[in-house]
């Protein structure tokens, strides 16, 4: 981002430093157990750290060779049976829809939200393409993934018909997700507002009235693009919460947060501990953090957020093939506990989504990550 996008410290109200009640009704309905019935944290049946996993699934190649919407209804149905039978307590639906093979780097997951938005043109010429270079938001992207010609509204997007999709063959509690409108709104080339803070704000209200009603036992909310920009924090923070604070009672809130996963590469600099005040700002039941592929510093970071706010720990690389052991997996979780103190991980899970992974390397990792998650647990 150019230093002109930057918000001053007047233009953006800094989110409220008390948070929402947490919502307690989702803790019977968060996760399901190895036996695929959905109990959550406090339930009797339910272990005190649960696995999950972050969004994306390697497309099958028999989706991509022959793409049709019963064929993401199947592979849809495939990819949560996979994730229930290696035992993960909270699948995700895979993004599978969201896959465009114009956009390999990134798994047309921006386009996914951005394209759909009332008032943006995909039309990006020479011209388009040469204004957002010297505009230069993400050094990564050579064009924009729209252009807001007018004020944002919903146009066609729909998230409750994707998610009412996932539920009818989720076989039992699951994890929906949403990227964050701060991420998104750095993709855009924009011709109306004129304002970086107006623009994510409007993104922010967009996607806030797609969050009632979902049927997804968690909403997470992603973010990889604030732990390279923490300047933007106030920000990025008052965008995330209205979508947050829009996601119905009983819904479990995560936000997932990581240093960039762009054809499989880390994009963004910067520590966790640049970060804490943003983290403690966010209007959220759980925190879904890479830690797998960062310094082991990071760590120390984790003991200065709010202890309201659960931590998920990520103990799987995603950007490399190893597989890891259960025991790798358990002393993973071990350093974080010892650091931040024993019972403060709820959540353990991959740092990022699995889709640029091969489907055997992704299994046999999602495999691991419950191993070593009830190794360390001594089940």
């Amino acid at each position: 981002m150019c230093d002109s996008c930057l918000p001053s410290d007047s233009s953006v109200t800094s989110p409220a430093a008390a948070k929402p009640a947490r919502a307690q009704a989702a803790a019977a309905a968060r996760a399901p157990s190895k036996s695929a019935k959905p109990v959550g944290p406090g339930s009797p049946k339910s272990p005190r750290i649960l696995t999950t996993t972050v969004g994306s699934y390697p497309v099958p190649d028999w989706l991509a060779a022959l793409p049709s919407e019963q064929g993401v209804i199947d592979a849809t149905r495939v990819v949560f049976d996979i994730q229930r039978q290696a035992g993960i307590d909270l699948p995700t639906d895979g993004e599978l829809y969201r896959f465009d093979v114009n956009h390999p780097d990134t798994n047309g997951m921006i386009e996914y939200f951005i394209r759909p938005m009332a008032n943006v043109s995909g039309v990006v010429g020479r011209t388009v393409s040469e204004e957002f270079a010297r505009h230069s938001p993400m050094g990564f992207r050579r064009k924009p993934a729209g252009v807001v010609e007018g004020r944002l509204g919903e146009g066609s997007l729909n998230l409750l018909a994707d998610c009412q999709r996932a539920a009818a063959v989720s076989g039992g509690a699951f994890k929906f997700t949403v990227t964050s409108p701060y991420m998104l709104a750095r993709t855009l080339l924009d011709h109306h507002y004129r304002n970086f803070a107006d623009l994510t704000l409007a993104v922010a209200d967009v996607l806030a009235a797609q969050m009632p009603g979902l049927p997804a036992a968690c909403v997470q909310v992603d973010e990889a693009n604030i732990p390279g920009n923490p300047a933007d924090g106030p920000l990025a923070a008052a965008a995330m919460n209205r979508v947050l604070d829009a996601i119905s009672p009983g819904t479990e809130r995560a936000v997932h947060f990581c240093f960039g996963n762009y054809g499989g590469q880390t994009i963004q600099a910067g520590k966790w501990a640049a970060l804490i005040k943003f983290l403690n700002a966010l209007h959220c039941d759980h925190l879904v953090l890479e830690l797998a592929h960062r310094p082991k510093a990071d760590i120390d970071a984790l003991k200065q957020i709010d202890k309201s706010i659960a931590l998920g720990v990520g103990v799987v690389d995603i950007k490399v093939n190893h597989i890891e052991t259960a025991d790798e997996i358990a002393a993973a979780i071990e350093a974080v506990e010892k650091k931040v103190g024993a019972g403060r991980v709820k959540w353990v899970h991959p740092d990022c989504g699995f889709w640029m992974l091969k489907r055997s390397v992704a299994d046999r990792k999602m495999e691991a990550l419950v191993r070593g998650r009830d190794k360390y647990l001594g089940r």
